[in-house]
């Protein structure tokens, strides 16, 4: 038989939901485990976004739709856009797919030739190397460090950029860090990606899950340059746990969002008719239930930084957005735990799964191999649970 694809070979399984396969396999087999792994909410979709579902089947909008979505939702996610981050678009610049995942994809698409550079602040969402690399980009890893809050520079990203340069992915707030930039941070690299020439895709699915009273500035929202330049990626699975509804969406220029649409016409075909109903009442509606997970999310992460930064050993930055915390773990890189010397991440992990029955995720996947990421995307009890068993486990105990 003829060779598979090099690309497809090359694709990587995604670190995230490897660990939230495992740990679902254990709580299966009855095994007293608590997981941290998946960034999804724990929260129900609030019932008048359900009941928008269900009405959509029972007055039969199941059939196709075009392409980039309907209409009513394309110019519900311009009216939110308006009213959120001061952005004006017309309903032709959204392109709506199933989940901003392939909505990262057909940006990338839509952008990169083979052989052309993109640049990748690290720690990034597992998705976006293997995502460049399925498109036939070059990923150059930009590292950010703790001590600078996961952050790159204006200064960083502009000797980071080459000839071969076609665009930035910015995630923001980010996935796994949950840093998040300021409008000044924005306003510096914005400049150096409109003096360069250089797109940027900038995934903004986090949002609205932002703390500590903290402005959040959309990329596209700095200027007309900017925006001309941006593809913004945002959708309705963390601010509306929505997850499994799979809608997301890009908004670009005309020119690029015409290409995208023919893009989806042919791969995707259009988004679920009944998800669309849904997020387009999640998107018009009160949005009184962002605000309140918000609120929770909030007060989890508080215990939780606060919780993790007293246990000796392990340390943590506290984060202005989505809903991780990056563990850093180098004191204990080299040291033997349960028998078995401590070499990264992904050591650190199968142990703390095998012997403390709690699933995270290592930073590997992310470029930070001395960290894991937990989600406080979950109930207070079990980040409780979970902090206690991880005190013990680095004690030696087995839970």
């Amino acid at each position: 038989m003829k060779e598979l694809s090099k690309i497809a070979l090359a694709v990587e399984p995604s670190a995230t939901m490897a660990i939230d396969s495992m740990f679902k396999q254990m709580k299966a087999e009855g095994i007293d485990v608590i997981g941290f792994g998946a960034g999804e909410p724990d929260f129900a979709t609030p019932d008048h976004i359900k009941a928008a579902g269900h009405a959509a089947i029972d007055h039969n909008d199941t059939r196709y739709t075009p392409s980039s979505g309907t209409v009513e939702l394309r110019q519900a996610i311009c009216d939110r856009l308006k009213a959120d981050c001061g952005l004006e678009y017309d309903f032709k610049q959204i392109c709506v797919s199933s989940g901003a995942k392939p909505c990262v994809y057909v940006a990338l698409r839509a952008l990169v030739n083979p052989g052309d550079e993109v640049i990748l602040p690290s720690p990034y969402w597992v998705s976006y190397a293997e995502l460049i690399r399925m498109v036939g980009g070059v990923p150059v890893i930009l590292e950010a460090t703790e001590a600078n809050e996961f952050k790159i520079t204006a200064e960083s990203l502009a000797a980071a950029i080459t000839p071969n340069t076609k665009c930035m992915i910015l995630n923001n707030p980010s996935n796994p860090t949950g840093s998040m930039y300021n409008r000044r941070e924005l306003e510096a690299m914005a400049k150096v990606c409109v003096e360069k020439d250089i797109y940027v895709i900038s995934d903004e699915i986090y949002y609205s899950l932002v703390y500590d009273n903290a402005e959040f500035v959309s990329f596209a929202s700095l200027g007309d340059d900017v925006k001309e330049r941006t593809l913004l990626i945002n959708g309705v699975s963390k601010s509306y746990a929505m997850t499994g509804w799979r809608i997301g969406y890009v908004a670009a220029n005309h020119e690029i969002a015409k290409i995208i649409s023919n893009y989806l016409s042919h791969c995707i075909g259009s988004p679920c008719a009944v998800s669309q109903k849904a997020a387009l009442e999640a998107l018009t509606a009160s949005q009184e239930s962002v605000e309140s997970m918000r609120l929770a999310f909030e007060r989890r992460r508080n215990y939780m930084v606060d919780r993790m930064n007293s246990i000796e050993g392990v340390s943590c930055n506290k984060p202005h957005g989505a809903f991780y915390v990056m563990m850093n773990i180098e004191k204990l890189i080299g040291k033997e735990m349960h028998g078995q010397v401590i070499r990264n991440a992904d050591d650190f992990g199968t142990l703390f799964l095998k012997y403390g029955k709690v699933a995270v995720v290592p930073g590997t996947s992310f470029g930070a191999p001395n960290f894991v990421r937990w989600s406080y995307a979950t109930s207070i009890e079990n980040i409780k649970e979970g902090l206690k068993r991880l005190e013990k486990f680095l004690k030696g105990e087995t839970v």
